[in-house]
């Protein structure tokens, strides 16, 4: 099986998690309650975490925010979750917020800087510096975040002058990717001058377009060891923000850059927020990075499966797998790599349904209504009549309790 190799990035340790240095791609996602409403923060947290994120962003832009980091930290203690990683999301008055409030700067594990969006000219290095203080008094790691729609304006500015002058100069949009980049890695150097440690920064530069995305994140990896943050900003709703990321953090995955990643959904109203967890780890199953569920595979479908049976019993196989698998990580953690196969007639069943760790091969229209199962390539057992889900299930079952 062929596996990205990574590219050599420091480590960063978040809390209980390490980014960076070769350790696993790491999930995180982040809250979009009003975090001044402690309870309601901590019990999205709490959900988003238990989804599999491992690290969690809370927004912390007024008085009454910072106020409450504290309280979101021993609501989750509370718990019994008092070791989740939090990520404080600072943007405008940051260095107000980490000085007014200790408490706060104490209790995440890591902040978030936009450079885009700190002040300008002198206060932009003020209010930067004042911000790198705190975390290095509370030992705590930054990502310094930049953002395609927050760009530092003065920045861009020097760039597309210099640009302007030069005897061939790039089109607009070049300088700006450019610009993106150096504010990651001028900001970086600033910070390490501040004192704070190589190892505890982070870096990640931002935009809602795949192919841009690529580019800022191949020139960070090849201008830089720090570790990098990967996500396609504002992705979107529904099948375009998927398909979206998708394509992006695939690329740069397969490249081996990326430390941690973050699936940007917009989620429908009232939508779960933990889908944009989910995407984040299948993206990673799907290439072969790090294992999360057990995958179903399943045919589409065509003439040859006219009966809905087969889709019925990848529903129920999808839920089953879901609902063990948080038993399963304790007493069988190897069973997150079980590959299923449920497939809906003779052309490709056998075939697909060897290939699995185990497999079932449903009748397609006009074929004997028999259902082979196949573990590790061979066929154990033909199933059939109203208990072939339930038996199926079991064989599944029993499968994964012989998994060392």
């Amino acid at each position: 099986m062929f596996v990205p190799e990574r590219k050599h990035t420091i480590a960063v340790t978040v809390g209980n998690v390490t980014v960076g240095g070769g350790s696993p791609v790491a999930v995180q996602s982040m809250t979009n309650t009003d975090t001044a409403d402690a309870a309601a923060t901590a019990a999205q947290v709490a959900e988003l975490y238990r989804a599999g994120s491992e690290l969690v962003r809370i927004t912390v832009n007024t008085h009454e925010a910072a106020a409450a980091v504290s309280e979101i930290r021993a609501r989750l203690a509370d718990d019994g979750l008092g070791d989740v990683p939090l990520i404080g999301d600072f943007h405008y008055n940051g260095h107000v917020l980490l000085r007014k409030f200790p408490g706060c700067a104490a209790a995440l594990d890591k902040y978030r800087i936009n450079p885009g969006n700190v002040g300008k000219g002198r206060n932009h290095d003020d209010n930067f510096a004042t911000m790198i203080a705190c975390a290095v008094e509370h030992g705590k790691p930054v990502r310094i975040g930049v953002n395609a729609g927050s760009l530092d304006a003065e920045l861009l500015d020097d760039l597309m002058e210099q640009n302007a002058q030069a005897s061939v100069p790039l089109d607009a949009r070049s300088v700006f990717l450019e610009a993106m980049v150096q504010s990651a890695l001028r900001s970086a150097a600033a910070a390490e001058e501040l004192g704070l440690p190589r190892d505890r920064i982070i870096l990640s530069a931002k935009i809602s377009r795949v192919q841009e995305l690529v580019r800022v994140y191949r020139a960070l990896a090849d201008r830089t060891d720090h570790a990098l943050h990967l996500g396609l900003t504002e992705a979107g709703m529904g099948m375009k923000g998927l398909v979206g990321s998708a394509a992006g953090l695939a690329i740069l995955l397969q490249q081996g850059i990326g430390d941690t990643i973050r699936v940007s959904l917009t989620p429908e109203p009232g939508g779960p927020r933990t889908q944009e967890v989910r995407a984040a780890q299948q993206i990673l199953q799907a290439l072969d990075i790090r294992p999360f569920l057990p995958q179903v595979t399943a045919c589409p479908g065509c003439g040859r499966t006219t009966s809905s049976y087969f889709q019925e019993l990848s529903q129920e196989v999808e839920r089953f797998l879901h609902a063990r698998m948080p038993e399963w990580s304790r007493t069988k953690p190897r069973a997150a790599e079980l590959q299923v196969a449920v497939m809906g007639c003779v052309v490709n069943g056998p075939g697909e349904s060897r290939a699995a760790h185990i497999g079932i091969s449903l009748p397609g229209t006009g074929e004997a209504p028999r259902s082979p199962v196949y573990e590790d390539g061979v066929q154990v057992c033909t199933l059939e009549g109203p208990t072939l889900a339930k038996d199926f299930l079991a064989r599944i079952e029993a499968y994964v309790a012989r998994m060392e």
